[in-house]
């Protein structure tokens, strides 16, 4: 499974609250961003669950 935080990234950094293991918030972008490639089994259901929770919806999940 892979994820990306594309520029509709607002910066509210709520996907950071909710998954801090793969979330983390680039302060010169202004916007988060996903520290693996590939993400790890343990974290997949709480990235889907950022995803499914942005305001924004500048997460992008693929694959499993």
């Amino acid at each position: 499974m892979k994820a990306v935080v594309t520029k509709q990234c607002m910066g509210d950094r709520h996907c950071n609250n909710i998954c801090p293991e793969v979330f983390e918030y680039d302060e010169d972008e202004l916007k988060s961003i996903v520290k693996f490639d590939e993400i790890p089994n343990e974290y997949k259901a709480l990235v889907r669950q950022a995803a499914e929770e942005c305001g924004a919806e500048a997460i992008e999940v693929t694959g499993d």
